[in-house]
């Protein structure tokens, strides 16, 4: 089947899809009574591309060290030579005959074939390329390994001068593949672990450096200091194993993050069933090479296993599958070293082959229970993030009758726990209301999962409680959200100095009286300052970032890095503290502290940028009213300590609102707002100083009343700094409006009968009598020749009433279901003066047509190519409409993420046409294992393009509220109401 995970298999593939398509459409033509044309030069013109690709790859073949490359391709140049064969022999008997049936047969088939085996050429090239990288990123591997022997100077000399250049040619060749690479998330990745080795590699040649001279000068701090090699080889290892996984994969899911357990385990039951007869043909033979298309077969069947285990409601489904993927693995691992040694017609590998097919059998059993045993649970996956949960929780509650397996009350009890986590790490009264709205959420989310249970979902009381419990939600995420700010902007204040204290401590004379005592300290705080601040991070990732994928990911790894990196900090220190006058110690402690420092900065800019900026500036006002009040009692006592503490608190707050405003003026590119954000920070910045030296002043003296003045006074006017800068961020941040409507009115109340019987709605009293008077009343004017204009139609979505009848989808139409989610997230917003809302409405349709079409639902094939065709259009339009948005969107973050997120669309749409032009080609096919694998991947594709366009029309909702003022561009959001609104 057609892969497209490289932009060179992308460019050839298309051409040949698009000439096969035509054939597809005579031959459909041919079938209604037409003639076919005369296809000689056509067929002439193939068989010569044919024949010069055959011959180019005998060539590469034959001058290939490559034993998997000489497997893999004399089959498919094989099935490109049949195919070309067929469709010869299909244009001369067309000449002949132009209606002749077997003719039209040999060219479907001949049509077929051109483009699989062109595709399966493709791929087992681009895969002996990919083995060539890795080859030489195991080199890399095997010369990290032999560090543990590297144990002097000229060693190292030697182990770097051989390392050096294995390492740039890694570095070279996987960069180059980054570039090529059309999966977005795989590039990210790519580039990802690439960094880090390139970072880690001058932090390895100083970890050995320090090993060898430590244990060279007496051995004190070895054991730290082959601690700290240890951990870099293996961060670098992991790395390079990252990159040589990534390397090999060809498909990416773009809504796995969203979908539920249910579906991502009946995609990897598919993709077992998909693999099971290639795994089968490698097990039959003994000759088969290592690394090749069957025994990934066997190895992707055992990660898919894998992931379904991880998603198993049964505990004994999980552990029955973990226990027979880990038999399996071994079984295969023996299986390829035997064959490795030619020893693959042994008996113990022909019973090792036997036995693999055995279990997979077995294994594929499993699977289909465990998926068979989620299905009956009804469980669904709760989303990743507080805002998720949110969303997920007041669906239930529109509705609160109807089942959604228990997701909605999870969601809402998940809420829950995670306000009483946040909780834990407060203090004061915000803990008490944190947790007292933590216990009211839950009492109504009990009362109301108590009438569901009892078929009672629809009742007045049911609906008053959802409408309680809605409103109680909405007010925990929003006191989540601000306890979160509050936290930032206080664990945030400052990052360096527990370090910069624990450097002090790891250099201090030797000489100096409680030198031992005091580096124990300052390590404790280092570390336990570092995991407070991944903590904190990781509640932001789960609780305060939205529903933003990119951000959530970013900040646990970054976390997890600065919890792996900070014993490694220390360990370096200890090695410097034991051995002050080694010049090493030294140089690797600076690197590893600039390792944790970069990444603690970059964790911090990440936290930033998933915290609301008027937010954090509020909280960090609010911070500096406090230390205030307390530097006032510190003077109150003449507690010169205190005084000094709570000054530079407010110092340390004034400089991260500084920092974060001077973000936001550095992430805009609108030229009024950078300039008032500059005014207003410059002067902030120059009433920092003369606080900080009035305070040191009022320390020196606490009970000198001049010197308290002064520093009120310095304080007032850095505190009015803060101010003005909080009001020029506010202007240009308004509070987001709730994306929710209100719950509609129960109308179940309405009844006026009760109310006019218990005296509370009185009615109108009758009309008084007409009077009649002496003076007729005016004679109404003659009517006259013009007529009245007609009013002007109500304004409404020309696909509206389209959209209202949009099919509902079924769960075994998956394609449909793709089309529906974006529809859901499109028909809330009107499609008036809004062409990429419009753009993505058409293609929901489009679609929901395709996914009537692949399942045979009416249409032909050729329908299926136009409609593929006009989708891969749309796909094209709401890119450029989403590229013009981002050109014209001033905030630079937002405008980087609607472009990365439209980007990967048109390549989407261009492998749909490729695939649905496969999917026709079927033709005498149906049901085959090229059929169902054909299906699989268009069903793959579309669920991508439709998960790309809900996440383009997100982003560009977002840019649309910075637009630049004088651009002359305009796009309207204007939220569709419910009828009851």
């Amino acid at each position: 089947m057609p892969v497209f995970h490289t932009k060179t298999i992308e460019s050839i593939l298309e051409p040949v899809a698009q000439q096969v398509s035509k054939l597809v459409i005579l031959h459909e033509e041919a079938e209604d009574g037409n003639a076919m044309p005369d296809l000689a030069r056509p067929v002439q013109a193939v068989k010569l591309a044919v024949d010069n690709l055959v011959r180019v790859g005998r060539e590469t073949i034959s001058g290939s060290e490559d034993q998997i490359l000489k497997q893999d391709m004399p089959p498919a140049l094989d099935r490109v030579e049949e195919a070309s064969s067929l469709l010869l022999g299909a244009s001369q008997m067309l000449r002949g005959d132009p209606f002749s049936v077997p003719a039209r047969k040999k060219l479907i088939e001949g049509s077929r074939g051109i483009l699989q085996g062109t595709s399966a050429l493709l791929l087992a090239f681009d895969e002996s390329e990919v083995r060539k990288i890795i080859r030489i990123c195991k080199n890399v591997l095997e010369y990290l390994a032999i560090t543990e022997v590297v144990e002097n100077m000229e060693d190292l000399v030697t182990f770097v001068k051989n390392l050096s250049p294995i390492l740039t040619k890694m570095t070279k060749e996987v960069d180059a593949r980054e570039k090529e690479l059309t999966h977005q998330v795989h590039r990210e990745m790519l580039a990802r672990s690439l960094e880090q080795v390139k970072t880690l590699t001058p932090v390895l040649i100083s970890g050995i450096k320090i090993f060898i001279t430590t244990k060279q000068q007496g051995g004190r701090g070895t054991p730290q200091a082959q601690e700290n090699r240890d951990f870099v080889v293996r961060k670098m290892s992991d790395e390079i194993h990252e990159i040589i996984r990534v390397l090999q994969l060809t498909t990416y899911d773009e809504d796995e993050w969203e979908a539920d357990d249910l579906t991502v385990m009946k995609k990897a039951q598919s993709g077992i069933e998909g693999k099971m007869k290639r795994a089968a043909d490698w097990l039959l033979d003994p000759h088969a090479v290592m690394g090749g298309v069957g025994e990934k077969s066997v190895r992707h069947i055992l990660d898919d296993a894998m992931k379904v285990a991880e998603r198993c409601v049964s505990p004994r489904d999980r552990e029955d599958i973990t226990r027979m993927v880990d038999n399996i693995t071994s079984m295969v691992d023996g299986l390829a070293e035997l064959r490795a040694n030619d020893q693959g017609n042994s008996p113990q590998a022909v019973a090792l082959a036997r036995g693999i097919q055995q279990q997979l059998g077995q294994l594929q059993d499993l699977v289909k229970r465990a998926v068979a045993n989620n299905e009956r649970s009804e469980v669904v996956k709760p989303a990743h993030t507080v805002t998720g949960k949110v969303e997920q929780a007041r669906r239930w509650l529109q509705n609160p009758g109807m089942d959604d397996g228990g997701l909605g009350e999870e969601a809402s009890r998940l809420v829950v726990a995670e306000g009483r986590r946040i909780a834990a790490s407060l203090h004061g009264p915000e803990r008490g209301e944190l947790l007292h709205l933590c216990d009211e959420t839950e009492h109504l989310t009990n009362q109301l999962a108590d009438l569901c249970r009892k078929g009672m979902g629809n009742s007045p009381q049911a609906k008053a409680i959802a409408r309680n419990l809605a409103d109680k939600l909405r007010e925990l995420e929003n006191k989540i959200q601000s306890a979160l700010v509050n936290q930032v902007a206080d664990d945030f204040i400052d990052i360096a100095s527990p370090l910069k204290q624990l450097s002090d401590a790891a250099v201090a004379p030797i000489n100096m009286p409680g030198r031992d005592q005091n580096f124990d300290d300052k390590s404790r705080k280092f570390e336990s300052h570092a995991q407070k601040l991944a903590n904190t991070a990781k509640l932001v990732a789960a609780a305060g970032a939205g529903n933003n994928k990119k951000t959530v990911q970013a900040i646990d790894t970054t976390a997890q890095q600065i919890n792996d990196l900070t014993p490694q900090v220390v360990r370096a220190a200890t090695v410097l503290f034991m051995n002050p006058q080694n010049q090493a110690s030294a140089e690797h402690f600076e690197l590893m502290k600039k390792q944790w420092t970069d990444n603690m900065e970059k964790l911090r800019g990440l936290v930033d940028e998933a915290t609301d900026t008027v937010a954090f500036i509020k909280a960090a006002e609010e911070g500096i009213r406090r230390d205030t009040e307390r530097t006032e009692d510190a003077i109150k006592h003449g507690d010169a300590p205190g005084i000094v503490t709570n000054t530079s608190n407010i110092a340390r707050r004034a400089n991260r609102v500084l920092q974060v405003a001077q973000q936001e003026a550095d992430n805009s590119e609108d030229p009024g707002f950078v300039d008032r954000v500059g005014a207003a920070t410059e002067n902030l910045r120059s009433s920092i100083a003369p606080m900080v030296q009035n305070a040191k002043i009022l320390a020196s003296n606490p009970r000198d009343p001049t010197a308290a003045n002064n520093w009120r006074k310095a304080n007032n006017r850095l505190i009015d700094g803060v101010k003005d800068v909080r009001h020029v961020v506010e202007q240009e941040f308004p509070p987001p409006q709730d994306a929710f409507p209100v719950p509609p009115p129960d109308m179940s109340q309405l009844n006026l009968v009760d109310h006019i019987s218990a005296g509370l709605f009185t009615p109108p009293p009758p009309p008084a009598p007409p009077s009649y008077q002496q003076d007729a009343p005016p004679r109404p004017p003659l009517p006259t020749s013009t007529v009245p204009p007609r009013p002007p139609p109500p304004e409404t979505d020309d696909e509206d009433e389209t959209m209202m009848h949009f099919p509902m989808p079924q769960a075994n139409q998956p394609i449909m279901m793709a089309a529906h989610a974006l529809h859901r997230e499109v028909k809330q917003w009107s499609s008036k003066d809004n062409e990429i809302i419009a753009a993505a409405k058409r293609m929901a349709l489009l679609m929901a047509k395709l996914s009537q079409l692949v399942r045979g639902e009416g249409g032909s094939k050729k329908d299926l190519i136009a409609t593929a065709k006009k989708i891969a259009e749309a796909s094209e339009e709401v890119t450029k409409l989403a590229k013009l948005l981002a050109r014209e969107c001033t905030d630079k973050r937002m405008r980087t993420n609607l472009l990365q997120v439209c980007e990967r669309i048109p390549t989407i749409g261009t492998q749909l046409k490729i695939l649905s032009t496969v999917k026709a080609t079927m033709l005498g096919a149906q049901g085959s294992e090229e059929d169902q694998e054909a299906t699989e991947m268009l069903v793959g594709n579309a669920q991508n393009l439709m998960q790309s366009v809900r996440e383009t029309v997100r982003a560009a909702e977002a840019a649309s509220i910075k637009i630049r003022v004088d651009s002359g561009y305009s796009i309207c959001w204007s939220r569709r109401g419910p009828w009851y609104s």
